[in-house]
């Protein structure tokens, strides 16, 4: 959806800000408030109070972001799709007496078809607050459901994120629903209506309540009946007191959903999906492996002076080693933040945790554990082989891969047959064919090439049909391969044959120079096995696509296209949760010194928000979805017309062309999405 309008008519900036930046405008409200003195909510219309409008998943929403008009939300999904957008409220006045703007209660209806099919709120419908991170809009709160209630700031522009995760068994049809914005009176307001000697009763009553109940553990059956009947009456009588009358009618208490539907003072958002008939597959056409760390590296600042200077097709690259080379094992990223031992139950618990929740994004997780010289350790379940929960890991038909490790992932298993045993029992399973090895990070020279050779070669001894997947950014610097950087790089394959099978390398390093990436295919040998995969670490920089806090929405999902335009057959991320050590859950989250922001950081602890344990995913991490599931759209596309043909429509519609060139605007995802459903719905 596009909304470009503004009630105000004053010239509207464009969605997203200057060089990915984000939206803060400065835009204050103008002209004299029609409401003065004492604001009573109940009273007023609620958009009299704030501004509602709507924006794409792919907006920046700022906290100074301009008002628009409201118009209704209209989506299209497949099925096992998920697709998003946002509502931002912005006060037009204060109606509390607490230093805020006000309070809103935002409230959900299940969104419903002619033929009583249901998409149900708390099920396939939930909202989260955008929360910002260094002042960018990237972390996602989970609200109440299907009522909550958020606190509005003066000047500032609060945003909502509305998902909708459409089942693969859905009827197709048209599905319509509603969110109800309503402005409440705060509670320090609701309170003050009360004096001092009534909270004193309601306090003395409840206290009293407990006092009854308590004891009931050693008291006759009969006694505890007495009592729970006893506190229920003054429960009761606490209920239907003043403090709580708003909520009751002639006929007893009214559901908050049922007062707001008669009510003419709210502002409805209008929301209506269209599913079709197509279906997500349930195993991601494209691999994207994101690492998970357990343990991860850390360094001492001289040690952050090492930079390695590569020109390459008259471009500079300047690659500060130091950042991730030379570690040393230090910090423990789970285990510290969470207080949970290494191979204790909770650990487990812990990984469990992440593996799971990682899954809803068409993301294969892996964890990892970092080496000197960047060797890693590399493991998508923390379990043996022939434990149960391996099997229910790898045969999970949401994951597309799994890392297996190379030897023991903690100090029990540590026999010398250890990988053998492993991959003996991996070989007999049907999910076999997804397993891969990754066992060193970019290597620089001879000596960490040859370890990688070594190492796959003993992989190969037990298992000559093992893929070994190995990242890398140029060719080792003291035994060039060819006469050029970009040459000796391209080379590699020819180097490491035939001890690696998937060539993962940096999409750095390709700049602007989409052309050249036909040159590394020709090394390639698809006949044999062989793949290519990409990754982003750090690099590359604006504006070409990445996930950095502050570059655009459509920056953020454009790796996935730039992947898929490219032909990519995988591709990898290093960390997922690479964030500063902290040794209590809910510690404020750090990125780490000398990393792009938000680079190696797509989720949050729970514990920083809330009281939950469930992961926050970030924007970006929704946005990263968004993308995989574009990725399925363009093949549904070029299965029917061809490859040719889908990469003609990606660029057509201008919603990519390369790695500089393309959309800012949402406008032209819908544009594709539904030129897609209207070729090949039939």
């Amino acid at each position: 959806m596009d909304n470009t309008e503004n009630p105000q008519g004053t010239a509207v900036p464009p969605v997203e800000g200057v060089a990915g930046g984000g939206t803060a405008y400065g835009w204050n409200d103008e002209g004299s408030d029609p409401l003065k003195g004492s604001i009573n909510p109940a009273e007023v219309p609620t958009g009299d109070l704030m501004h509602v409008w709507c924006l794409p998943s792919t907006a920046n929403v700022g906290h100074q972001e301009m008002p628009r008009h409201l118009e209704p939300i209209n989506l299209l999904a497949a099925r096992n799709e998920r697709e998003c957008i946002q509502i931002a409220l912005r006060p037009k006045v204060s109606w509390s007496s607490s230093g805020i703007a006000g309070v809103v209660q935002v409230q959900c209806t299940d969104l419903c078809s002619t033929s009583g099919d249901r998409l149900v709120v708390g099920q396939s419908l939930s909202l989260r607050r955008v929360v910002p991170i260094l002042g960018f809009p990237d972390a996602l709160v989970p609200l109440d459901l299907p009522v909550s209630q958020i606190n509005l700031l003066p000047g500032e522009t609060t945003a909502i994120w509305v998902s909708i995760d459409v089942p693969s068994a859905q009827p197709p049809g048209l599905y319509e629903g509603e969110i109800i914005i309503t402005s409440k009176a705060d509670a320090e307001s609701s309170s003050q209506c009360l004096g001092k000697d009534e909270k004193h009763q309601v306090f003395m009553e409840i206290r009293n309540c407990l006092d009854i109940v308590e004891p009931i553990d050693v008291k006759h059956l009969d006694e505890v009946v007495e009592r729970v009947k006893s506190a229920t009456t003054s429960l009761r009588r606490i209920l239907v007191s003043p403090l709580f009358s708003e909520f009751y009618s002639d006929n007893g208490p009214v559901d908050m959903m049922d007062e707001d539907a008669i009510s003419n003072l709210s502002i409805r958002v209008k929301l209506s999906l269209t599913v079709w008939g197509f279906i997500l597959p349930a195993t991601p056409s494209l691999p994207a492996v994101f690492g998970v760390s357990n343990i991860f590296a850390n360094l001492s600042v001289h040690e952050k002076t090492e930079n390695l200077n590569l020109k390459m097709w008259g471009i500079n690259i300047l690659v500060p080693l130091a950042l991730k080379r030379k570690a040393k094992i230090s910090d423990t990223v789970i285990e510290d933040r969470f207080g949970v031992q290494h191979g204790s139950d909770k650990w487990y618990e812990a990984l469990d945790r992440h593996f799971k929740w990682l899954l809803q994004y068409r993301i294969s997780p892996y964890f990892c554990r970092w080496g000197d010289s960047m060797r890693v350790l590399t493991y998508t379940s923390p379990w043996p082989a022939d434990h149960p929960k391996s099997d229910e890991y790898f045969s999970d038909s949401r994951l597309a891969a799994y890392a297996v490790p190379y030897k023991a992932i903690s100090s029990n298993g540590g026999a010398k047959d250890y990988l053998q045993k492993e991959v003996e029992i991996l070989r007999t399973k049907a999910h076999w064919k997804k397993a891969y090895f990754y066992l060193w990070d970019e290597p620089l020279n001879m000596e960490h090439y040859n370890s990688v050779r070594n190492m796959a070669s003993d992989i190969h001894a037990y298992a000559p049909d093992a893929r070994v997947l190995t990242t890398y950014y140029c060719g080792p610097s003291d035994a060039p391969l060819a006469p050029t950087p970009f040459e000796s790089f391209v080379k590699v394959p020819k180097f490491l044959r035939p001890h690696t099978q998937i060539y993962c390398t940096s999409e750095w390093v390709l700049g602007n120079r989409e052309d050249l990436v036909k040159d590394i295919l020709a090394e390639l040998q698809p006949e044999n096995g062989e793949e290519w995969w990409t990754y982003v670490c750090m690099g590359p920089s604006d504006p070409h696509p990445n996930w950095h806090l502050g570059m655009r929405g459509t920056q953020h999902r454009a790796v996935m296209w730039r992947v898929w335009k490219e032909g990519g057959t995988g591709f990898l991320y290093w960390g997922a949760n690479c964030y500063e050590k902290a040794t209590v859950p809910s510690a404020e989250i750090k990125f780490r010194r000398g990393l792009p922001p938000g680079d190696g950081v797509l989720f949050y602890p729970g514990e920083v928000f809330s009281s939950s344990c469930e992961p926050v995913a970030s924007v970006r991490l929704e946005r990263i979805l968004s993308g995989l599931q574009d990725i399925e759209y363009l093949n549904l596309y070029a299965s029917k017309y061809g490859r040719d043909e889908g990469v003609a429509l990606l660029e057509k519609t201008g919603m990519y062309l390369g790695p500089e060139r393309y959309t800012h605007e949402h406008m032209p995802i819908d544009v594709l999405r539904g030129e897609i459903y209207n070729t090949c719905r039939s």
